[in-house]
């Protein structure tokens, strides 16, 4: 929405973090410029329309990440399924093996 504002010359407010529980009002003037934090204590400058860029790309690939991280826990749960059933199967084994050693 900031990039619409800046369109149209208008000045905008908006709550931003200054720590993990302060929060503060600010107004920002029209601008065509924005700075990203990258992470790893990197900020860089970028023109609205490259940010904007820059972020669907990100939003799009962790969309896809998400997608397969959801795939891969649903494999993980099937085998964790799987895995305990063979644990069962083993414990029965072996107390049915037990108890029929005792009885002898």
């Amino acid at each position: 929405s900031s990039g619409i504002n800046a369109e149209y010359g208008e000045e905008f407010q908006t709550h931003f973090m200054l720590s993990d529980q302060v929060h503060a009002l600010a107004t920002v003037p029209p601008t065509d410029k924005v700075f990203l934090w990258l992470g790893a204590n990197v900020m860089l400058e970028y023109t609205i329309d490259e940010a904007i860029a820059l972020l669907t790309k990100n939003l799009n690939s962790a969309t896809v990440n998400a997608d397969q991280l959801e795939d891969d826990l649903g494999y993980l749960s099937n085998q964790i399924t799987t895995m305990e059933v063979n644990m069962a199967r083993v414990y029965n084994w072996d107390f049915k093996r037990r108890k029929a050693a005792a009885d002898k």
